[in-house]
C-alpha cells in the first residue's frame, strides 16, 4: 500500500515514501500533474525528485492524453543485465585493463563509433529495420540519420554506466544504463516544444506538462517518434551489450551468458488499469507487473538488484529506477571532494576524477531504504555490487 497521499485538483496522488521526505518543488510539481484534467491516476516511487515539468520518480495514466514531459527527455532509457558463468575467483587482481577494453570498444559521453558498430547478424537485422523507418520521422531531425546510426552503441554521458557486478553468490554480472542518445533527446524536445504551443495547453498551471490529446495529427506524429525512439534506446543497449560481451570473450575465452534483464524506465506504454485504458507514463520508474523482470540500480558506489514485479494495481504496477537523487549536480561539486568521491568509490574500479564528481554516491538517496519502502511492489531476487564502472 502506498505511504503518503498527496491532494490534487483532479486525483490524489499516492506516494510509496513519506511525505516529508519530497522535496517542496517535487511536490509542486505533483500537484500540478495530478490537477491536470485528463489525469486519472498518479503513482510517486520512493526515488522521487524534481524533474523538469515533471517529478522523476513519477508514474501517470491519462484517458486519451499524454505529456511528453512526463515521460522526459531521455526517450527509452532504461537498464540491461547479463548473468555470466564468471565467478569473482576468475577475475584478475586488477581491473583496470578490463575497464580500458571496454572504454576502447564502446564510446563514452560525446563520442560516438568511427562508423557504425560491429553487430551481430541478428541485431544488425533490428536496426537495419528501425532505420529503414527514420524517412518518417519528424521533419526536423532529417539529415541525422548518420549521426544516430553511428551513436548506436554508445553510452552517453550523465547518469549512464557500464558495469561489471558480482551477487550474493560471487557470480558476475554485466549491467549497462544508457537510452535514445541524441536523436531521442532531439524528438523529445522538438515535441514537448510543440505541445505547448497547443491551445488546449493555454491555461495549464504548468506549461512544461503541456499534452498531446488522442486523436489528433500532433498525437499521431508523437507516438510515431516516441516509439521509434523507445525501440532506438532498447536496441542501443542490446548493441553495448554485444561489444560488451565481445570484450570479455577477448578478457575469459571460455566465458558464457545467460539471456539479458531488459527494462526501460523513461516510456509510455499504452494499459489496462482500473477497466480503463490509458496512456501509461513512467519517468524514473520501471514496470513491475506480476512476475515482470526489472533493473533498479543504485549508484556508483552502492547495490542494485534485479527484481520481479509483484503486480501492485495501486502503482499502476510500477516500481522505482534506482535510488534517485537526493541533491543536484552543481551540490554535489560543491559539497563533495575528490577524497570524498574516492572513499565512497572505494574498492570499485572506476573514474575519481572531477569530471564525475557530481555522479558521486552520497549525491544519491540510500538504495537501502528505497527498497525498503517498496517492498510491496517487488520481490528482490538479487543483489549486485559493482566492482568495476565506466561513466561517460
Amino acid at each position: 500500500m502506498s505511504i503518503a497521499t498527496l491532494q490534487g485538483g483532479t486525483v490524489d496522488a499516492k506516494l510509496w515514501l513519506p511525505m516529508e521526505e519530497v522535496e517542496s518543488a517535487a511536490l509542486d510539481q505533483l500537484r500540478n500533474i495530478a490537477s491536470l484534467p485528463w489525469v486519472a491516476h498518479v503513482a510517486v516511487m520512493p526515488d522521487v525528485h524534481y524533474g523538469k515539468g515533471a517529478t522523476v520518480g513519477s508514474v501517470v495514466g491519462m484517458r486519451s492524453a499524454v505529456s511528453p514531459a512526463a515521460v522526459g527527455v531521455d526517450i527509452g532509457c532504461g537498464m540491461g543485465a547479463i548473468r555470466s558463468s564468471l565467478s569473482a575467483s576468475d577475475l584478475p587482481d586488477s581491473l583496470a585493463s578490463l575497464r580500458s577494453a571496454i572504454e576502447a570498444a564502446i564510446p563514452v559521453g560525446f563520442n560516438a563509433h568511427e562508423d557504425r558498430a560491429s553487430l551481430s547478424a541478428e541485431l544488425r537485422a533490428r536496426v537495419a529495420s528501425l532505420f529503414s523507418r527514420f524517412s518518417g520521422l519528424d521533419r526536423q531531425v532529417k539529415g541525422t540519420e548518420g549521426r544516430a546510426q553511428k551513436q548506436l552503441g554508445t553510452l552517453g554521458g550523465g547518469n549512464h554506466f557500464i558495469e561489471l557486478c558480482l551477487d550474493d553468490e560471487q557470480t558476475v554480472w554485466m549491467m549497462l544504463h544508457s537510452g535514445s542518445r541524441n536523436i531521442g533527446k532531439t524528438l523529445a524536445e522538438i515535441h514537448i516544444a510543440r505541445a505547448r504551443e497547443l491551445t488546449h495547453n493555454a491555461k495549464l498551471p504548468d506549461l512544461d506538462l503541456a499534452v498531446f490529446l488522442a486523436g489528433t495529427p500532433e498525437m499521431d506524429a508523437y507516438r510515431r517518434d516516441l516509439y521509434w525512439a523507445q525501440e532506438y534506446a532498447l536496441l542501443n543497449r542490446l548493441a553495448m551489450f554485444d561489444l560488451y560481451c565481445g570484450v570479455m570473450r577477448d578478457a575469459f575465452p571460455a566465458v558464457q551468458f545467460e539471456a539479458p534483464v531488459l527494462c526501460h524506465h523513461n516510456y509510455v506504454a499504452e494499459e489496462t488499469h482500473f477497466g480503463e485504458e490509458l496512456f501509461v507514463t513512467r519517468k524514473g520508474a520501471i514496470f513491475a507487473g506480476t512476475g515482470a523482470r526489472g533493473i533498479i540500480p543504485g549508484s556508483m558506489g552502492t547495490r542494485s538488484y534485479i527484481v520481479t514485479g509483484l503486480g501492485n494495481a495501486e502503482s499502476l504496477t510500477s516500481a522505482s529506477h534506482g535510488a534517485g537523487r537526493r541533491m543536484s549536480r552543481g551540490k554535489a561539486k560543491r559539497e563533495f571532494t575528490l577524497l570524498d568521491l574516492a572513499a565512497q568509490t572505494d574498492g570499485v574500479e572506476c573514474r575519481k576524477d572531477a569530471g564525475v564528481l557530481d555522479e558521486a554516491p552520497g549525491a544519491y538517496k540510500d538504495i537501502g531504504q528505497v527498497m525498503e519502502y517498496q517492498r510491496d511492489l517487488v520481490r528482490v531476487d538479487h543483489t549486485l555490487k559493482q566492482v568495476l564502472c565506466v561513466k561517460g
